[in-house]
């Protein structure tokens, strides 16, 4: 491949995405030549707009649905593919919600579901054709590309440099997916990041230079993201080294599912209950083309403060499709009470989240947070971290034993929920009580953000930086990851035999490394598929890879997908079992992989499961 022209990044969001690029040729460290790519994209059946946004739905249309011709765009669509993706997809779902692929991403990441399985829409009728998670996740980054090389066929999209975002708190397996649904929208090659780092790069891209004046060595940046699907939190501390200043990413927090999308579904809830108080009573279908409707009232009403009503139509189903529409409305007043007391509750540093015992039999859908106070969820993980910063260098002295949690001193926004500034001022004012009540100064907001397109660009200049230029961040793995060995025990009545997490991968394993497990062989048998438990944890820094734990507090340890290694017998008898040691391997583009290789030096990879756990094997 040639030397890329351009460094892109691609924000694939749960409610929109977009493409930013920086031409390489004329950018010089942080002064970047950035652009957005405007998408076309329907907006109305035979009508082509370009958007600087993608809305990520996807509207599959009944097959006499539409006009031969009305779903043409500029490129020519893969054959078989009739989904409309975009503005016209999410117009058209609000009032036929049973054709409409949303929060593909948070399906993307459930791994209580086959993500390869056609399970969206996750209600409709038998008479919808449903596409599985990763082939819609795939739809996004196909129109993407297309949409690239439309705009610039003199510079492919793949020979340019490519960064495609995720939220900090994907697994392994979820990390894996979106680059299997890259592959598969033919994307040559791609790196991953984090969606808080990809805001933090934006705004140091954006200050042009100016950034070194706002932040000094031992700031700790606390990025809140909450986008329409998940809350994310990372911590980023401030280095200096050889008088240079460092970002170093020192912590995430755990996938929150809690985000727009909770809010729009509360705001439906609240308008039915108002009308079921007239007599007018809602039905499945109903309620889920209301939350659409609530979606474009949120997002309205919190952003301009100008606007003081909008008006909410939910059709009916019966023949009269426009006279028997049931019409409402939210007041910017109701909309910015119930959210700000709802989820953005002022609590205190010592606040958790609720946690109730789930039912035996539960619907099908995203495993949403129990608790939807985000300022809660802040909360708890900034008191699993407050010893975070304690082995930097620079900030040992730095650590006070009396503390309840880290104490951020600067907070930048993410997302599109902070586009209203009542909701960030909230947050502000609590971070800032919690940090009164200890005796500390007020954290600082970093502003300056375009919360629509700051991944996008920050994932491009996170693209030019990988070249070897500009402001990196530093940080490697978020989380350490262990694997299950179970003790060798006789059988005892009514007791599981215990177990122990064997490291297998530390805290902060740089990109491109790979280590290997000391004094372990483990006996794997080739062609047939062999299952391991495996962990993670956000908050044990110090293990190192073969370092084996007997035991663990609840917070320390989180269970995640098992591990799944079938190997190819490749010469040897099927069912022969193969003494292998394992291997940890941080990919460049962002994967975590675990390696088997035998004495002989043949090397298998060790699957991350992504199946659901109750499908067969």
């Amino acid at each position: 491949m040639s030397d890329p022209r351009y460094a892109i990044g691609i924000d694939l969001g749960t409610t929109h995405s977009a493409l930013s690029y920086v031409e390489l040729a004329g950018s010089d460290g942080e002064k970047t030549k950035h652009g957005v790519l405007g998408i076309p994209q329907l907006t109305a059946p035979g009508t082509v707009e370009e958007l600087p946004l993608l809305p990520s739905f996807l509207y599959l249309p009944h097959a006499d649905e539409l006009a031969p011709g009305e779903l043409t765009l500029p490129w020519a669509a893969p054959e078989g593919q009739a989904a409309v993706a975009g503005e016209m997809a999410r117009s058209r779902g609000a009032t036929t919600p049973i054709r409409l692929v949303s929060s593909a991403k948070s399906w993307l990441c459930h791994p209580g579901v086959d993500r390869r399985a056609g399970i969206l829409p996750h209600d409709a009728p038998e008479e919808v054709t449903r596409i599985s998670p990763l082939q819609a996740s795939t739809r996004y980054l196909q129109h993407l590309r297309a949409a690239w090389d439309n705009a610039h066929p003199e510079a492919p999209f793949n020979e340019q440099a490519v960064t495609v975002t995720i939220p900090a708190s994907f697994d392994p397996a979820a990390r894996e997916l979106t680059a299997e649904a890259a592959r598969a929208a033919g994307y040559a090659s791609i790196t991953l990041l984090e969606e808080p780092q990809s805001a933090l790069y934006s705004w140091i891209q954006n200050s042009d230079g100016r950034w070194r004046k706002e932040v000094k060595p031992g700031d700790i940046i606390l990025v809140v993201d909450v986008g329409g699907g998940t809350s994310d939190f990372s911590l980023i501390a401030i280095l200096e080294r050889d008088g240079v200043l460092e970002p170093h990413r020192v912590a995430v927090g755990d996938h929150i599912l809690l985000g727009g999308d909770n809010m729009d579904l509360a705001l439906a809830h609240l308008v039915a209950r108002k009308l079921a108080a007239n007599g007018t009573q809602l039905d499945a279908w109903q309620m889920r083309a209301l939350t659409y409707g609530c979606r474009a009232a949120k997002e309205n009403l919190l952003a301009n403060a100008q606007a003081e009503t909008w008006p909410i139509v939910v059709p009916s189903r019966g023949s009269k499709l426009i006279g028997g529409s049931i019409r409402t409305e939210l007041t910017r007043a109701e909309v910015t009470t119930f959210i700000t007391d709802g989820f953005f509750p002022k609590v205190e540093a010592a606040a958790r989240p609720a946690v109730r015992a789930r039912a035996g039999l539960t619907q099908l859908g995203l495993p949403y947070a129990q608790d939807a106070a985000i300022t809660k969820h802040l909360a708890a993980f900034l008191a699993r971290q407050v010893g975070a910063t304690a082995e930097l260098d620079g900030f040992a002295g730095r650590v006070n034993a009396e503390h309840s949690f880290l104490h951020p001193s600067a907070v930048l926004f993410n997302g599109g929920v902070f586009k209203s500034e009542l909701l960030a001022t909230r947050m502000m004012d609590t971070i800032n009580d919690w940090l009164y009540m200890e005796g500390a100064e007020p954290a600082r907001m970093l502003g300056g953000a375009d919360l629509d397109l700051a991944v996008a660009r920050g994932a491009a200049y996170y693209s030019y930086v990988r070249r070897g230029a500009g402001v990196r961040i530093r940080g490697g793995t978020a989380r350490s990851y262990y694997v299950a060995v179970e003790s060798s025990m006789p059988a005892i009545p009514g007791m599981e035999p215990p177990i122990q997490a064997l490291c297998v991968a530390p805290f902060g394993m740089e990109e491109g490394s790979e280590l290997e497990l000391p004094g372990q062989e483990f006996g794997l048998v080739v062609g047939e598929p062999v299952h391991f438990r495996f962990f993670g944890s956000s908050v044990r820094r110090q293990d190192q890879i073969g370092s084996v734990l007997d035991f663990w507090g609840p917070d320390e340890l989180v269970e995640l997908n098992e591990i799944q290694a079938t190997l190819s017998p490749e010469g040897r008898t099927v069912g022969e079992v193969v003494q292998v040691r394992l291997h940890a391997y941080a990919s460049e583009a962002g994967t975590l992989e675990l390696l088997a290789v035998a004495q002989d030096g043949q090397r298998w990879k060790v699957e991350f499961d992504v199946r659901s756990a109750g499908e067969g094997q």
